[in-house]
């Protein structure tokens, strides 16, 4: 497998114990999460609020689990609702960290952050880079957004919000339920189930969880030009790239499509460059909409870029947009 993808620590979702210096920095992590909470919960630390709706997107895992598609998703059934909702995110691996930014469909990634430019395109409304979500949720406000929508953040107390949706990769799950760096839980999993809504992505379902899956059925040249099947693509050879969290989530999908993977794992958000695709054949190149933002400058007609969009059962939506908008006061 070529790439650099960085992959968690075995002990996190393959077994095995993980040693004492992990497990003793993981019950310092707990003890200063909660701590944190606690000042939150106390309202000795004080939240945000913004006057608008505030959904949080987010996961209680390190890694990927699929908040970006659901984030999309749920912007696009505002929009048909009439709304004017408007994305928050922290902007993760952008250059200046520090600096707020609003995002455009043509905003360079690497001043953005990978997800913040994709959700731009695909949905074409505001989106806010900002460290500090809750001044972004206020500039948003302040533009005329009506709800916002907070791609990741579930850590972020200090921005109030009215609904919080957890996401849970279906595969993994909790792995092997420590904090970190013991294990991937970056907060106890009861706090999973305090959020208003659970949504695993993939794999089975307990009660109170919704299911989403990730549908893919197209591949587009990052050139432009017209839309590919993918079974189009079937028997064929490919190169994959994948830099998310959880890239073999990526290869299987192409892989249930009958297509022929040469799997190449990069970190997430990782801020390639032409000489990531020396691959030494010249088969098609098949990526993730995440990474294709950033490969546009060096792209050639061989690479194509696969978007995917999240389904949840249409109860899923009644009771979520029901959750938003009836009154209740902010957490």
């Amino acid at each position: 497998m070529s790439g650099s993808g960085r992959q968690p620590p075995v002990w996190w979702y393959d077994g095995g114990a993980p040693p004492w210096h992990a497990k003793l920095a993981s019950g310092l992590f707990g003890v200063l999460a909660s701590a944190r909470r606690g000042l939150y919960r106390k309202g000795w630390l004080r939240r945000v609020r913004v006057g608008v709706p505030v959904v949080v997107i987010g996961n209680i895992t390190a890694g990927g689990t699929g908040k970006t598609p659901l984030t999309i998703a749920l912007v696009e059934r505002l929009l048909a609702a009439g709304r004017k909702p408007g994305v928050v995110s922290r902007g993760y691996g952008r250059q200046d960290a520090g600096r707020a930014l609003w995002v455009e469909r043509d905003t360079d990634a690497s001043a953005a952050g990978d997800e913040p430019v994709l959700i731009a395109r695909r949905c074409g409304v505001k989106v806010r880079v900002d460290r500090d979500r809750a001044a972004g949720a206020r500039a948003l406000a302040a533009a005329g957004c009506d709800v916002i929508v907070c791609d990741d953040g579930l850590q972020h107390y200090r921005l109030a919000r009215d609904v919080e949706i957890e996401v849970i990769d279906g595969a993994r799950r909790y792995g092997n339920g420590r904090l970190l760096p013991a294990g991937p839980l970056r907060e106890p999993p009861e706090r999973g189930a305090e959020c208003d809504f659970r949504v695993v992505n993939g794999g089975e379902t307990g009660f109170g969880e919704w299911s989403m899956r990730l549908h893919s059925d197209q591949a587009q040249p990052l050139l432009g030009g017209r839309a590919r099947a993918l079974a189009g693509f079937a028997g064929q050879r490919v190169h994959a790239v994948a830099g998310i969290g959880n890239p073999e989530r990526f290869f299987a999908m192409l892989r249930g499509h009958g297509i022929a993977v040469v799997p190449h794992a990069f970190p997430d958000h990782h801020a390639y460059r032409a000489e990531d695709f020396a691959f030494g054949s010249d088969l098609p190149v098949l990526m993730t909409e995440k990474d294709a933002v950033k490969c546009a400058p060096f792209a050639t007609e061989r690479y194509f870029r696969v978007p995917t969009d999240a389904e949840l059962p249409e109860a899923f939506w009644i009771a979520l947009l029901d959750k938003i908008f009836r009154p209740s006061p902010s957490r």
